[in-house]
This record gives C-alpha cells, sequence and structure tokens, in this order.
C-alpha cells in the first residue's frame, strides 16, 4: 500500500492505517546496523516507544496517556511516547536504527519486524509468550494471531491489530435489482450481471495509486485454494486453481461487473464510488461505511463466499508491536510490551483506533459490540482469514518485498484491462516476483 492509501485525518482507511508499513518497507530495505551505546532512542535510561497515527486525531494522546501510565516494577525503566508519521517512516527508522538512536519498542509497518529480525535488530519476543502463556493472556488471543509472528528464530513481535479485506454490500442496490447477496461464485456473477444492468457494479476495486485491487487478486486466489506460494515457501502462481480464479475474474471484466476504469483507480475514487452508489458489492478494508460516512446500515458485510471447490477464505494482515536488539533494558523492553498489550483495550474503549482487536476480551468489550460489521467480521470472516503465506507455513521478510510492489499492482492492472490471458499475466508475475525474493 502507498502514501496515497493514507486519508485526511477526517476519514481514515482501514487499509491507509492498518497495513502503511508493508508496501512501503518492501521498497527500502533496513540500512545497516550500527553498535554503540543501547540507547533504545531516548538518550536516557528510558524506553523510547515508537507508534504510528493509527487512528483519528484523538488517537496519539490516547495512546501516549497508555504509555505514560506505564509504572516499571523493580527498579525497571519507564517509558516515553514519540509519534512516528507514516511520511517516510522507513528511511526515519532505518536511520535511527544505524545510529543507534532508534526505539526500544514500536509499532511499524505490517512486515516490519520480519525484515528487522532478518537485519539483526529485533530482540525476539519468546519471552514475552511465554509469560503470556503462564498467566492466561496468551489464551485471549483469537485463534492463528500468535502463530503469524512465529519464525524459525522465533516470535519476531505480538500482533495487537487486524486489517482484513472482506466482501460488502449495499442492501438497497441490491433490491433494486432484485438479487441476494451472493454466497457462491456463480451467485456473484449473476447477481453482478443484474447490477451491471442498473448501471452499478458488482466488483468494486481500484488499481491506480491503491494496492486495494492487488490485496483482491490474490484473495480471489485464495478463496479458490490457490495462493502465492508452494508449502515450502516458493513463489508458485501457476496452480489450477490460481488459473482458475482469474479466468473468473476475467468473466467479470468481461460481462462488465467490474467498473472499467477501476485500473486507474486511486483510493479515493474507489471510496467516492461507494458513497456514489456506484459500487454494490466489492472486496474493501473493515470499516468501510465509517470510512464513507455512511451509517444508515445499507452497507452491510457479507457472509463469506465459496469458490467453485467450497473453498472459504479471506486476506488478513496483521499489525504488531516489536522489540528492538538495541535497548537500555531486554527486561524492561518485554515489561514494557506486555503491559501495552494487556492494557491497550482503552483505545477500543475510547473509539480511537479503527482496528479490528485480535484480543477477545477486547472483541468483547460493549464499545466494539456496538459496531455490528465489525462484529460481524469478527465472527465470521477471522476464522477463516489467512495471510499472503497462504499454502507456506510462516510470514517472512519476503512478503515486504511483494506487497504493495510494482509487480502485483501490474499484475492487476493486467487482469482488470482484460487485455493479457490470465494463464499469461500469471506467468509474468511468477517471474516478476521470483526475481524479486531471490
Amino acid at each position: 500500500m502507498t502514501t496515497s492509501d493514507v486519508p485526511a485525518p477526517a476519514g481514515p482507511t482501514r487499509r491507509g492505517f492498518l497495513g502503511l508499513g508493508a508496501a512501503l518497507v518492501g521498497g527500502s530495505l533496513i540500512a545497516a546496523c550500527g553498535g554503540g551505546s543501547a540507547s533504545g532512542g531516548s538518550g536516557d535510561n528510558t524506553l523510547a516507544f515508537w507508534d504510528m497515527p493509527w487512528g483519528s486525531v484523538d488517537y496519539t494522546p490516547v495512546a501516549k496517556g497508555l504509555t505514560e501510565s506505564y509504572r516499571p516494577a523493580g527498579g525497571l525503566p519507564a517509558a516515553t511516547y514519540q509519534s512516528i508519521p507514516w511520511s517516510n517512516f522507513v528511511s526515519t527508522f532505518s536511520s535511527a536504527i544505524a545510529s543507534s538512536t532508534g526505539p526500544a519498542v514500536s509499532t511499524g509497518g505490517g512486515f516490519q519486524a520480519f525484515q528487522f529480525a532478518d537485519q539483526g535488530a529485533i530482540a525476539r519476543a519468546d519471552d514475552v509468550i511465554k509469560a503470556f502463556q503462564a498467566d492466561g493472556t496468551a489464551d485471549d488471543f483469537l485463534p492463528g494471531m500468535l502463530d503469524a509472528m512465529k519464525t524459525p528464530g522465533g516470535y519476531v513481535a505480538i500482533p495487537w491489530q487486524a486489517d482484513m479485506r472482506i466482501w460488502w454490500y449495499r442492501k438497497s442496490l441490491l433490491d433494486e435489482a432484485g438479487v441476494s447477496p451472493p454466497t457462491t461464485w456463480d451467485e456473484l456473477l449473476t447477481a453482478g450481471e443484474a447490477l451491471a444492468r442498473n448501471g452499478v457494479y458488482g466488483f468494486g476495486t481500484g488499481a491506480g495509486t491503491t494496492f486495494l485491487g492487488s490485496h483482491a487478486m490474490t484473495m480471489m486466489m485464495i478463496n479458490n485454494g490457490g495462493g502465492i506460494f508452494d508449502p515450502d515457501g516458493r513463489v508458485d502462481l501457476l496452480t489450477d486453481r490460481n488459473i482458475e480464479a482469474m479466468t473468473f475474474v476475467r468473466e467479470l471484466v468481461n460481462a462488465k461487473v467490474i467498473d472499467p476504469s477501476a485500473v486507474s483507480y486511486s483510493r479515493d475514487n474507489t471510496l467516492n464510488q461507494w458513497r456514489n452508489r456506484k459500487f454494490a458489492m466489492g472486496i474493501d478494508t473493515p470499516g468501510l461505511d465509517a470510512n464513507i460516512g455512511d451509517d444508515s446500515g445499507d452497507l452491510r458485510v457479507m457472509d463469506p463466499i465459496s469458490g467453485p471447490h467450497g473453498d472459504k477464505a479471506c486476506l488478513v494482515f496483521l499489525n504488531n508491536i516489536m522489540m528492538y536488539a538495541n535497548t537500555p533494558s531486554r527486561e524492561g523492553s518485554q515489561a514494557f510490551l506486555a503491559y501495552y498489550v494487556k492494557n491497550m483495550k482503552t483505545l477500543w474503549q475510547r473509539g480511537v483506533v479503527p482496528g479490528l482487536p485480535v484480543l477477545k476480551s477486547i472483541v468483547a468489550l460493549p464499545a466494539f459490540q456496538r459496531q455490528t460489521q465489525n462484529v460481524k467480521i469478527i465472527n465470521d470472516w477471522q476464522p477463516i482469514a489467512k495471510t499472503y503465506a497462504t499454502r507456506s507455513t510462516q510470514l517472512s521478510s519476503v512478503l515486504a518485498k511483494i506487497d504493495g510492489g510494482d509487480p502485483l499492482n501490474q499484475f492487476t492492472q493486467a487482469m482488470l484491462t482484460g487485455r493479457t490471458a490470465p494463464r499469461a499475466a500469471l506467468v509474468a508475475l511468477q517471474d516478476s516476483l521470483a526475481a524479486i525474493v531471490k
């Protein structure tokens, strides 16, 4: 995802805040990690916690207050809070780490911890996980959340919020077309053709300065039991399931179910199409209704759609909190991280973060339960959510090079324009990604 996905403060988009690092980190590897004193970025014996603006303008003051309320035990260091803008954040982290002035703990891009770990800059979170297992906190995480952070070298971070791609629909437009929310791909095509006759689109997406389209293409492959990798983690796009999924997308293009202009749409364009009632269905982020300011109840989350072989899946990005090797106190970093995770419910209680929680206890909060569409996402979509690493065994820094990169976006544009055969488009993507991940 690109900085163009980051909206004005008045209307934050989910992907803009929840996955920003995933694409930008992919474009810039960490500078060499320098030695020197372990300052944790603070210049004294306190822990520097660097955080990103994950929500509305009220988010940072609440997160800062949560940080400053930390009362360390046993002589461990206190924590300071610094908000890091999304613009140029890769260079901000890279330069600070190289000069030993980086944070002790931070949030950041979705795959940032994996890349930093490859550079030797991350302190593994295994001891925090063990403590969580001992005190029951590990059982509070939704299924699969902690496991997604595990690598052969240990846990690189602790997840704290999730960003998913799910199907939305506008009920009034489906009613006008005389169709019900589809539950299969066949029904999706039938409903899309009926909507097209009314001048609206049944697969809302974009492939200009937004990576929503590439996420939608990947999700369609995953929804058909396919994906980017084979079980050994090698790029493997030329499977029957992937070809079948992209052939179906081509059918949607030919039937005008997908907006012909989508190939050039920015994030603002896609949101405006939803606002202007031109998109009736589509794969989008949680909180789409809030992002376009529509609280009418007309925009609703679908039930999961089955692929032609019965597969059900959606795409998920996990944002996490990571610790760094350069810290005034390794034990202090672990204690602060544990405190933050156990107390971050205040961010949802205060309504300042749009992300989906990863803790069952936060999902159960009245403040979250009032968000009926997000509750449906957690109940119906989270159990079938899969990462980019689907068919492989784990996330890795390779994904940062893939998500938001040119090859996926070029592939998406090829699919949406309808001028390249699905297999040929997949061959081109296979070659491009294989060259990147060597």
